[in-house]
């Protein structure tokens, strides 16, 4: 079985891979502070959770945008399998064309995403990921990654607007009823999950608009993404598990 980790700032995606299929799939939160230690018993309390041995464990890969964290995890994981992990990092096999100024500063799970994505749809495309941030990245054809967006992810626009606004309350971000809101909260909820699926039509057309040509799909991940692409007027079509088949795709790529 293959481990694979995804460490991002929110949370740290721990699955396990078993001849190019998902057999399980679990999340802990991100945290700056855990020493090698922690993580190892965390990893392996996950393990014991989808009924896996460490033993079962052929071989590992991780991906990260959390240096501190990346460290310990990385330790972690030597100490529980004994392994040397692979790595995504410049150098590693993904089949992709980078043509950005510094492909070096690429974060690595916009690239696992990518390269997933490319594996089932044809490119020109788009890959939307609604996270701590919501990234946009676009592969057009040739598998050429040229570029993307970057804009404050949904969460954190919730709990700044709260934070900031003092008689405004925290929300549930689920999908709103309504555009126009009847009071405080389903007027929050609607300018926030409306807004962001304006946002993400509004982007898609200007990115278009910028390759000159429509793109063969646009695709979305993350876990707000459930409640917002029903909101967006362009088809969004949802893929839940683009991390952990990507770190499978280079895994491959670079182990054999």
């Amino acid at each position: 079985m293959l481990l694979a980790i995804d460490i991002g700032n929110s949370n740290v995606v721990v699955g396990g891979l078993q001849d190019n299929r998902i057999a399980f799939q679990t999340r802990i939160a991100t945290d700056h502070i855990k020493t090698s230690d922690e993580y190892a018993v965390e990893i392996k309390n996950m393990l014991d959770l989808s009924k896996v041995q460490v033993a079962e464990v052929e071989d590992c890969i991780i991906s990260s945008v959390v240096p501190p964290v990346f460290n310990s995890i990385a330790t972690g994981v030597r100490k529980l399998t004994g392994m040397e992990p692979l790595v995504v990092a410049p150098g590693v096999k993904t089949g992709l064309n980078i043509r950005m100024d510094n492909p070096a500063s690429v974060g690595s799970d916009l690239i696992v995403a990518a390269v997933a994505a490319i594996q089932d749809y044809e490119p020109p495309l788009i890959l939307i990921d609604m996270g701590t941030a919501t990234t946009i990245t676009v592969v057009d054809k040739g598998n050429a990654y040229i570029g993307g967006v970057i804009i404050p992810g949904i969460r954190v626009s919730a709990e700044a607007l709260s934070n900031r606004a003092a008689q405004l309350p925290g929300i549930q971000l689920d999908r709103p009823g309504r555009v126009i809101g009847r009071n405080t909260v389903e007027s929050m909820r609607s300018g926030i999950m409306y807004g962001a699926a304006a946002t993400m039509d509004g982007m898609i057309e200007r990115i278009e608009e910028e390759l000159g040509r429509p793109v063969n799909h646009v695709l979305a991940t993350g876990g707000i993404a459930q409640f917002v692409a029903p909101l967006c007027r362009r088809e969004l079509k949802l893929e839940r598990d683009l991390l952990l088949k990507g770190l499978n795709i280079i895994y491959h790529k670079n182990r054999a």
